[in-house]
């Protein structure tokens, strides 16, 4: 049953990292109001075709014209999401069966919860019209679950044989994982705050924004989270200077983080064990990649393929994040006994 599981969780684990690269890309592409109604299209299970559907759908909702392009993108993503929720009942299913308790039934049934938190806040996002609270949070639900997803994949793989660390070096990677692990998600709701505001493009010029490193507007207007009910956020309500404002805090969070994780990466370097080698490529590699897809929005002026892979590269650095972590606090990294201590101990005398 474990390999069962392990071969389900790793479909998961893709399906899900599409669906929220699909996910963002509907949004990107002004497709999250492609269907006003939740959950089928214009009353519809797929997305009306005949022309007596359409004169029909559009006389229900004369605000929103059917457009078919746009429609679809939303109801793929819709069937997509279904897909992964199923995945997701039946990982919990098998962990429950397993009579010798070795998957983590706690894990599978915490994540089909934030699944139907997941399944709320989809359908608020097309009720409340994009609001952006609302998507933000929409978004870190469904990169909750696709931690949830790959931290029970992680759990579950055969236990690894490298070497361990000294305990009192190996401790200090485990405030450094948590604080890299906040600051990450911090950062990515300044991406989504971006994104669902709208102001990817607010700062033209690199690494200034209109030539000044100064925010343009007030904190409390750019960040306020809450502007009311019935009011359609698609394009966005700010003004430039609030979007300008957003824009240049995302750029200072992305410094931060930046420079803890290059620092954590370079502790595990100096550590010299190939697990933690391998660690620091991972999140060297998987932050220059997002640094390089950040900078190359703002000089290509947001092409729509770029910045579906800056949230491509969000998800990559988060699961970096979370291998780490889960190296420090369940792996080799956490558990030092002084057998194995002994042990490298005996073998440097003997060699």
């Amino acid at each position: 049953m474990l390999q069962t599981f392990n071969r389900l969780n790793l479909l998961t684990l893709v399906l899900t990292f599409c669906l929220i690269v699909l996910g963002a890309y509907v949004r990107l592409s002004h497709a999250g109001l492609g269907c006003p109604d939740w959950p089928g299209c214009y009353g519809h299970i797929g997305v009306p075709d005949a022309a007596h559907e359409v004169a029909a759908a559009e006389a229900a909702y004369p605000e929103r014209p059917v457009q078919a392009p746009k429609a679809w993108k939303e109801m793929v993503h819709r069937y997509l999401a279904g897909i992964v929720g199923l995945l997701i009942g039946a990982l919990a299913a098998l962990a429950w069966r397993d009579r010798s308790h070795r998957l983590p039934r706690g894990l599978a049934t915490a994540t089909i919860g934030v699944v139907l938190v997941q399944i709320v806040f989809g359908a608020l996002t097309v009720t409340l019209k994009v609001k952006p609270i609302i998507v933000t949070t929409h978004l870190l639900l469904g990169l909750t679950t696709l931690s949830l997803v790959f931290w029970m994949w992680l759990g579950t793989r055969a236990p690894s044989d490298q070497p361990q660390a000294a305990p009192l070096r190996a401790a200090l990677l485990k405030p450094l994982s948590i604080a890299a692990l906040l600051l990450l998600c911090g950062q990515i709701f300044l991406g989504g705050w971006t994104s669902t505001n709208y102001a990817a493009l607010a700062c033209p010029d690199f690494p200034a924004c209109h030539g000044s490193f100064a925010p343009k507007g007030e904190l409390g207007v750019a960040f306020k989270l809450w502007h009311g009910l019935g009011i359609d956020y698609e394009g966005g309500i700010l003004d430039v200077a609030a979007r300008a404002t957003i824009h240049i805090v995302h750029r200072y969070g992305a410094l931060v983080l930046s420079l803890v994780l290059i620092g954590i990466a370079a502790y595990l370097l100096s550590l010299k064990r190939a697990l933690y080698r391998q660690l620091a490529l991972a999140l060297l590699g998987a932050l220059a990649l997002q640094v390089l897809i950040g900078v190359g929005l703002i000089h290509l002026q947001l092409p729509l393929w770029l910045a579906d892979a800056h949230n491509a590269g969000a998800a990559l650095l988060l699961l970096a994040v979370l291998a780490l972590n889960h190296a420090v606090w369940q792996g080799g990294l956490a558990r030092c006994p002084a057998s194995s201590s002994a042990d490298l101990e005996s073998r440097a005398e003997r060699s």
